[in-house]
């Protein structure tokens, strides 16, 4: 019985311990040619103030070619424009064999802001060999991990990705 009630335990903490899948790859496009490629971010690599030294946490691959670099997101959120003013206007009434309302109402104030927080990155990447090629990124990221992003290489060609 001892036996049943540990394996009976085990499975309840294994069905809710939480499941680390990888990260599915994002796209990278060549904005000149149109060639697809993909990009692959290790685990945990799009939060904020991760130290900007150490081992590679993305992969590029496009044009039969890998690049290999550093993501580095930044803590604090992207700087926009300021909330423009809207105006609201609210007209309505409603009649039946009681009689009749008629309401209206008006309001002046900021626009709604999102409440998700989008971060700026930066990610360079390079490949191997004896004429290596670099790819150097500037990044959006949610909090989810989800984004966009611009590069360029060497020859000043531009990539776009998304993720």
């Amino acid at each position: 019985m001892k036996q049943f009630a540990a394996v009976a335990l085990a499975a309840l903490l294994a069905s809710c311990a939480p499941t680390f899948t990888a990260a599915a790859p994002g796209r990278v496009v060549n904005a000149a040619t149109g060639q697809e490629g993909t990009v692959t971010f290790a685990a945990g690599s799009l939060r904020p103030s991760l130290p900007t030294a150490g081992p590679d946490n993305v992969t590029l691959s496009i044009g039969g070619q890998t690049y290999t670099g550093r993501v580095t997101v930044l803590d604090g959120t992207v700087a926009g424009a300021p909330a423009p003013l809207t105006l609201s206007v609210a007209v309505g009434g409603t009649a039946g064999t009681g009689g009749s309302t008629f309401g209206w109402g008006a309001r002046l104030g900021p626009a709604p802001q999102p409440q998700g927080t989008l971060r700026a990155g930066s990610l360079i990447a390079r490949t191997a060999g004896p004429a290596p090629r670099t790819l150097a990124c500037t990044l959006t990221v949610d909090d989810a991990g989800r984004g966009f992003g611009e590069c360029r290489d060497e020859a000043g060609v531009r990539y776009v990705m998304q993720f």
